[in-house]
Parts: structure tokens; sequence; C-alpha cells
């Protein structure tokens, strides 16, 4: 009867094994560049955020102004006439 060798199958379970480390660098690298997109991402919406709040605080000086240029206008008696 023939001996029968593992051989061949150790050979495939090296390439495998190897093939899985090669996997494994790669899935550390997409990883850390999903990281790397997340913390950017982040930076981001909170520069988006502070921008926000400067242009409400602009709204809102603006808005208080108004008033008072009007009550200006109307002491000097250059306000603009309604046309009818």
């Amino acid at each position: 009867m023939a001996e029968v060798s593992n051989d061949p199958i150790y050979e495939v379970l090296k390439a495998m094994q190897m093939r899985l480390g090669t996997l494994d660098e790669g899935l550390r690298d997409v990883r850390g560049e999903l990281k790397g997109m997340r913390i950017s991402l982040q930076a981001q919406q909170v520069q988006m955020n502070a921008v926000q709040a400067d242009v409400g605080n602009l709204y809102e000086a603006f808005g208080a102004r108004d008033p008072r240029l009007a009550r200006i206008e109307r002491r000097l008696d250059i306000t603009d006439a309604p046309v009818s």
C-alpha cells in the first residue's frame, strides 16, 4: 500500500496563512483610513457649527440695529414716505 503524505495539505495551509496575513494588513490600513476620515468629518462638522453660530449672531446683531435705525430716521425726518 502506498504511503500518504500530508505535505500538499501543509503547502496549501501555508499559502492560505500568507494570504490571510496580507488581508489582515490591508484591513488594518482600511481601518486607519476610515478613522482618519471620521476625525476629518468631525472637525468639519465642528467648523460648520461654528460658522452657523456666527451667521446667527450676525442676524441677531443686524436685527437689533433695525429698530434703532428706524428711530434715527424718524427723528431726522428722513424716512421714505409710503407710495400710494
